[in-house]
Order: structure tokens, then C-alpha cells, then sequence
């Protein structure tokens, strides 16, 4: 009802409009641009120094990290590849043998 009436369209047109020159405005600003550069480069700073206390503190209470699971996950896979492929071998040996004794 609203998405049909004229007068709502031109309230969103004009303030898409304008948004959109205040963004462009901003993104012009080097003092603007500059800072949010700044403020993403420290917080990526501070994720990381908050993963490796985080991985440290799991360390000393001997509990994995999230990596570590995925190491650990990794491996499993690997290794039920590995028996797969061996139960297949084994398969095609035991079908070998009963052809050879018939």
C-alpha cells in the first residue's frame, strides 16, 4: 500500500539522494577515510592479540582451541580415508581368493 503511494516514493528517492551524497562526501574526506583505516587497522590488532591470550589461556588449562580441533578433525578424516581404502583392498583380496578357490 505504502510502495504504491507517490508522496512515499519521492520520501525515498529524495532520501536515497541524499545518503547517497553524504556517503560520497565522506568517503571524499582523507581525514574521514583516514580514520576509519585506523579504527579497522586497531581492531584487527586487538582480534588477534585477543585470539593468541585466548589460545594461550586454553593452553595452560590444557583444553584445545579451535584450531587444534580443526588439526584434530583434519587428521580423522585422513584417517577414515585411509581405512577406507584399505577395506576396499581387503574387499577386492577376500573376492580375489574366493574366486581362486571355486
Amino acid at each position: 500500500m505504502l510502495k504504491n503511494n507517490p508522496v512515499m516514493k519521492k520520501l525515498v528517492e529524495t532520501g536515497e539522494e541524499r545518503i547517497g551524497k553524504l556517503a560520497q562526501q565522506l568517503l571524499s574526506n582523507e581525514k574521514f577515510v583516514l580514520a576509519i583505516q585506523t579504527i579497522v587497522s586497531r581492531t584487527l590488532a586487538a582480534k588477534g592479540t585477543l585470539d593468541k591470550s585466548i589460545r594461550t589461556a586454553l593452553s595452560a588449562m590444557n583444553l584445545p582451541s579451535s584450531a587444534d580441533m580443526e588439526a584434530l578433525r583434519s587428521k580423522v578424516d585422513d584417517l577414515e580415508k585411509l581405512l577406507s581404502s584399505i577395506e576396499a583392498k581387503v574387499d577386492a583380496l577376500g573376492g580375489q581368493s574366493r574366486r581362486e578357490e571355486a
